[in-house]
């Protein structure tokens, strides 16, 4: 994977994931990030591939930025097309997704972990803080 920074959209996969948002139908882009959340929490206790993984965080990072206290998806690798109002039911996938990336056995914690991981870690945990509520 292509990293480049600790955002959310700042590796390879998730700026192919920003395509694949953008190419969906009006009205569709939803089902696209509710995809990339159950990807990752449908793996139960096996091991989480790194692409998983930086695809719900990059799908957590758009339903946040319609939330209080969220912030835009400024980047130039994120989608260039707009969302449209997302389900607020997407905020709680999108949490249970962000657990599931923290948790062990989850390749994207363990290369964070070889690295800058307290500051991509709380990033992800800001993040799911916007999107519980709190």
């Amino acid at each position: 994977m292509g990293t480049w920074d600790i955002g959310p959209f700042d590796n390879d996969t998730a700026a192919d994931f920003s395509y694949r948002v953008d190419e969906a139908a009006d009205g569709k882009k939803a089902d696209v990030l509710l995809a990339a959340f159950r990807e990752v929490t449908g793996t139960g206790d096996e091991f989480l591939d790194s692409d998983f993984g930086a695809k719900a965080i990059a799908a957590a990072a758009l339903v946040a930025a319609q939330c209080e206290g969220g912030e835009a998806v400024t980047t130039s690798y994120g989608p260039k097309e707009p969302l449209g109002d997302l389900p607020v039911e997407l905020r709680a996938e999108a949490v249970a997704a962000l657990d599931r990336v923290l948790a062990e056995p989850s390749e994207l914690l363990e290369l964070w972990e070889e690295s800058d991981g307290e500051e991509w870690k709380a990033g992800v945990l800001r993040l799911r803080g916007v999107l519980a509520g709190g």
